[in-house]
C-alpha cells in the first residue's frame, strides 16, 4: 500500500492535483493524507491587527480550514468511491514545509503530490514558492503537477541521469510502480560529450537497471554539452509525458530548478515532475 501526501491551499491548481493523483492511482491500495497548513494564512489575515484578536483569528482560520478539509473530503469521496483507497484529513497550525516534513516521517509517506502553483499563479514563474519549498527542504520524492494537467496515463517517462550518485531503492521502486502502472517506457538518458562510463558509473547504471528490472527501460547517451537544452529538445521531439529527477546538491535539478531567484527558471515544464530527494528513510 502506498502512503501518499496531499497538500492543498484549496485553490483551482491544488485541487487539479489531487484529481490527478485520484486518477493515476486508481489501480493501487492508497493511503492519502489530505492537509492544510494555515500558519501563512493566520499570519496574514486582514482581521489580526492585534495581539488582542490574536485567539479569535487563530480560531476563525482554525475553523476554516477544518470545513473546508471536510468538504474537500466528501467532494473526493462522491467523485472517487474506490475501494482501494483511504483517506486521512490534516489541519495544521503550522509551516507547509515542517508540516509535510513531520508527516512525511511519522506517516512514512511514499510520495508527495502537489500543483506546481498555488493561489497567486503567476504566469512568470514555472513553480510557485511552496512548491519550491516542498522541492527543496522536504525529504520525500514529489510529484509536481502544472496547471489544468490532465493526462493521468503517461506512456513515456524521461530520466537524466549522470550516474555518479547511489541512488537508494525505494525511490527507484516508486519510479517502477508509477511506470509499471501504466506498461510506460523509460528512457534513462546520459548527457556528455563522452560515451565512457566510469566504474562509478557503470556500477550505478547496473543498481538503476536491477531496480527497474521489471519496467520497459531504454538507456540512451546524449552527445551535449548543455544539459537543459538537451533535455527539453528530448522531451519536446520524443512525446514524454513525465519527467523524473533526483534532487541532490549539484544535480541536474537543482542547477534547472533553485538557480538565485524564482523566476529564473530556465526548464519551463509543462508535464509533471517526480522529483526523488534520494534520502535514506526506512
Amino acid at each position: 500500500m502506498l502512503s501518499i501526501l496531499l497538500p492543498t491551499d484549496f485553490s483551482k491548481n491544488s485541487i487539479n492535483a489531487i484529481k490527478y493523483a485520484l486518477e493515476f492511482f486508481k489501480y493501487q491500495k492508497v493511503q492519502f493524507y489530505f492537509m492544510h497548513a494555515y500558519r501563512n494564512e493566520f499570519y496574514d489575515h486582514d482581521e489580526l491587527v492585534s495581539r488582542a484578536v490574536f485567539d479569535d483569528v487563530l480560531l476563525k482560520v482554525k475553523t476554516a480550514s477544518e470545513n473546508n478539509l471536510k468538504k474537500l473530503l466528501q467532494e473526493v469521496e462522491e467523485l472517487t468511491p474506490n475501494p482501494r483507497y483511504t483517506y486521512h484529513s490534516i489541519s495544521a497550525n503550522n509551516s507547509l514545509v515542517e508540516e509535510a516534513n513531520e508527516i512525511a516521517e511519522h506517516k512514512n509517506i511514499d510520495l508527495i503530490v502537489m500543483g506546481t502553483k498555488g493561489k497567486s499563479n503567476e504566469r512568470h514563474i514555472i513553480f510557485g514558492s511552496h512548491t519550491f519549498q516542498v522541492l527543496k527542504y522536504v525529504d520525500c520524492p514529489v510529484l509536481a503537477i502544472p496547471s489544468n494537467y490532465k493526462n493521468t496515463q503517461p506512456k513515456n517517462f524521461l530520466f537524466p541521469t549522470d550516474f555518479l550518485i547511489p541512488y537508494k531503492r525505494r525511490e527507484l521502486k516508486l519510479l517502477s510502480i508509477l511506470s509499471k502502472s501504466y506498461r510506460s517506457l523509460i528512457d534513462i538518458i546520459y548527457i556528455s560529450t563522452s560515451n565512457k562510463l566510469s566504474i562509478r558509473q557503470q556500477d550505478h547504471k547496473d543498481f538503476v537497471k536491477d531496480a527497474l528490472i521489471v519496467n520497459k527501460v531504454n538507456f540512451k547517451i546524449i552527445n551535449s554539452k548543455k544539459v537543459d537544452d538537451a533535455i527539453k529538445l528530448y522531451i519536446e521531439t520524443n512525446n514524454i509525458d513525465m519527467i523524473t529527477m533526483v534532487n541532490t546538491q549539484h544535480s541536474f535539478l537543482e542547477d534547472m530548478l533553485f538557480p538565485s531567484t524564482i523566476d529564473k527558471v530556465s526548464l519551463g515544464l509543462d508535464i509533471p515532475l517526480l522529483a526523488l530527494q534520494n534520502t535514506t528513510r526506512n
